[in-house]
């Protein structure tokens, strides 16, 4: 028997708590508190240290879940989370001002742990949003010299979030979960 983890990161606003809720087999830990800095604008609470859940493959192997608070200030969580991780999903807001900053930024931050794991990308909230297009995120990773597997979800659905699972444990071992 297995055992995974998963790191789930974006910015604020994202969905990260919400994906890991959408997955996870078990209630899921959150540490959620009242926003009080310009993150009040886009919700009422945020994830200051982490989220966990846990997913069950079939063969008994198991998916640790985590997600990163989405601030930089709680950055120093970031190195503490992926500590064993094979794997990060980055969630991205097709509604935020410059998603690309964002991806940019994240890509960047995590540049360390991407280059010893497999990466993923979700695209949330393109349905408020639809612009930029999932070719132009695309293009933009073209240019970043990356091509990590990339989807438009809805991070309150489980299948989305699993698509996205599944990808990245298919680009580690064709063979997980089998």
């Amino acid at each position: 028997m297995s055992n995974y983890k998963i790191i789930f990161t974006g910015p604020v606003g994202a969905g990260k708590t919400t994906a890991i809720k959408s997955l996870s087999d078990i209630p899921v830990v959150t540490t959620d508190e009242s926003a009080s800095d310009m993150t009040i604008r886009r919700k009422e609470t945020t994830t200051v240290a982490l989220d966990y859940g846990l997913m069950k493959l079939d063969g008994g192997e198991k998916v640790h879940l985590y997600g990163t608070p989405g601030q930089e200030r709680f950055d120093f969580m970031w190195d503490i989370l992926t500590k064993g991780g094979i794997g990060l999903v980055l969630l991205l807001d097709n509604t935020r001002a410059d998603p690309f900053q964002d991806m940019r930024f994240f890509l960047s931050s995590f540049k360390g742990f991407i280059s010893k794991a497999s990466l993923v990308i979700g695209v949330t909230r393109m349905d408020l949003d639809n612009r930029p297009l999932i070719t132009d995120y695309q293009a933009e990773l073209n240019g970043l010299g990356i091509k990590p597997p990339i989807f438009e979800i809805d991070a309150r659905k489980r299948n989305d979030i699993n698509q996205l699972v599944e990808a990245l444990l298919f680009s580690l071992d064709p063979w997980i979960g089998e």
